[in-house]
């Protein structure tokens, strides 16, 4: 399920920053954009980015509608914040930015920005749901790098081969190969995901996780490990992502043929349907649903 919006509607273009041009596609990212890390930083703290009670913008009969992040477009009207609001070229169609604003920015973000492959190298990525599979074609839009899919569904190592990786493995397959790689992506948002990821890393390698596991969740890991093999557990939050940066960058490589987000969409619904998608969700079968309000 992809909660950012895309939209074409002129009716928009009131209060939003100067450099949006309404007559274009306007992207509405999950996540705020702030232009230095400190200010990404204190955007997570702040109450505007949480939107709680007391910033609560949308209402039904009088009761309040909680928000989740800059967005929340599983509605019919939104209210965004305008650092959620990313202008992308008329060219983009709304199917395509509307990834770009969520399971691109974080599956992709994760890649270039936390993982940082280098040529010659080795990109797993465990999990292959919508964010997983971003990171997997983000990954293969690099120049010589080997990208490897980890999934305990067959019908997902399925679909990652037909998007090109080189191999694909239950996490038990990868785990009886000796299966390292110098950048693992954990996009599942579970502890044994999370180990499965670190026990994939390479001496001197990157464990980026990208996951939203429950704030009960814990993994039990040795500190020596990575002390002595000099490796990296990195959380990447919405991918690490500034979206004025690196959604343009996104929209390039789609430009160019390299990243195919249209391959992303696993279905297409409507938002009475919403119910249904959520249930084909938790199944694990979906990669991304779109909402369409046509």
């Amino acid at each position: 399920m992809t909660r950012p919006l895309a939209t074409l509607d002129q009716s928009l273009d009131r209060g939003l920053p100067s450099s949006v041009d309404a007559e274009r596609t306007i992207l509405g990212a999950i996540l705020l954009d702030n232009s230095s890390c400190n200010e990404a930083a204190e955007s997570l703290r702040s109450d505007d980015f949480y939107l709680d009670a007391k910033n609560r913008r949308l209402s039904r009969n009088g009761e309040p509608v909680n928000h989740h992040l800059g967005v929340s477009g599983f509605a019919t009207y939104a209210v965004v914040d305008r650092r959620s609001v990313v202008p992308v070229p008329a060219d983009v169609p709304p199917v395509v930015a509307s990834l770009l604003g969520c399971a691109v920015l974080t599956g992709g973000g994760a890649v270039i920005n936390a993982g940082r492959p280098q040529p010659g190298q080795t990109v797993v990525v465990v999990g292959l749901g919508g964010v997983g599979m971003a990171a997997v074609i983000t990954a293969l839009a690099h120049h010589d790098v080997a990208v490897i899919g980890v999934d305990q569904l067959a019908d997902k190592l399925d679909l990652a081969r037909s998007m090109g990786v080189h191999e694909a493995y239950t996490p038990d397959e990868a785990r009886e190969r000796g299966l390292k790689a110098a950048v693992v992506i954990e996009a599942v948002g579970h502890p044994l995901a999370v180990q499965t990821a670190i026990d994939l890393t390479a001496p001197g390698g990157r464990t980026v996780t990208v996951g939203l596991p429950s704030p009960d969740a814990r993994i039990s890991v040795s500190p020596l490990g990575f002390v002595a093999e000099g490796r990296s557990l990195i959380g990447s939050y919405l991918g690490s992502a500034v979206p004025s940066h690196d959604i343009p960058h996104f929209v390039g490589l789609w430009r160019a043929g390299r990243l195919p987000v249209e391959s992303l969409v696993s279905s297409t619904i409507t938002l009475d349907e919403i119910n249904s998608g959520m249930d084909q969700l938790a199944d694990g079968h979906a990669v991304r649903q779109l909402i369409t309000f046509a």
